[in-house]
């Protein structure tokens, strides 16, 4: 057999090939930059925030990673001392939740919008996206140091442009059986609620990023 008439198995399988490494270039990478909320404390790999909403939006059709980027205690000043070497180039997003340890630690609201917004900025200075989750102060921080607190977020949203999700513990915090036994971090039902609540947004992130359908 002639080596012409090898060309159209050859050219199918160039187109397919070609097809593929497309489809591949047009993944969606994302990254969940936070604290033990995101790295899922306490459970195992499958069942923190990122791997639970990967998979609920590839449910939908997107084809998306989510990298978990999470590390347990950190605060915005931590975030802010690792945000370049922790978000790889490539990732066309980023899911950003820190605060909530400043919360804990009494750390002046002014700091932790500083260090927001400056995470913000190296983000976007790389042409990186952020979905901007946010955060409520403890009761116990009093009403004067929760409007402060609780009103970074919205703000910087706005400031900023960002696509935002109000509340990351949104349906959870108030539910003891969605909580591990320190009342403060979801365990797995709790997050499947945190997914189930927060996956509207992260579709409209995704999508707003013009790939991954």
């Amino acid at each position: 057999m002639a080596l012409k008439d090898f060309l159209p198995f050859f050219l199918s399988l160039a187109m397919t090939i070609a097809l593929s490494a497309t489809a591949r270039a047009e993944s969606v990478s994302l990254v969940g930059f936070g604290d033990s909320l995101m790295a899922g404390y306490q459970l195992p790999p499958e069942d923190a925030f990122p791997a639970r909403l990967e998979k609920a939006l590839r449910e939908k059709g997107l084809d998306v990673t989510v990298a978990n980027a999470g590390v347990s205690g950190d605060t915005t000043s931590g975030g802010l001392a690792r945000i370049d070497w922790s978000v790889p180039d490539g990732t066309r997003g980023v899911i950003l939740e820190l605060g909530a340890n400043d919360a804990l630690r009494g750390i002046p609201p002014e700091e932790t919008r500083k260090n927001l917004e400056a995470m913000i900025a190296r983000l976007k200075g790389r042409g990186i996206s952020v979905l901007l989750a946010g955060m409520l102060a403890p009761p116990n921080m009093g009403a004067d140091y929760a409007a402060r607190f609780n009103a970074i977020f919205p703000e910087l949203a706005k400031e900023h442009n960002l696509v935002f999700y109000p509340f990351f513990l949104d349906g959870v915090v108030t539910e003891a059986g969605l909580k591990l036994e320190d009342g403060m971090h979801p365990n797995g039902d709790g997050i499947g609620i945190m997914v189930e609540r927060f996956l509207p947004t992260a579709e409209l992130f995704v999508r707003s990023l013009g790939k991954g359908e």
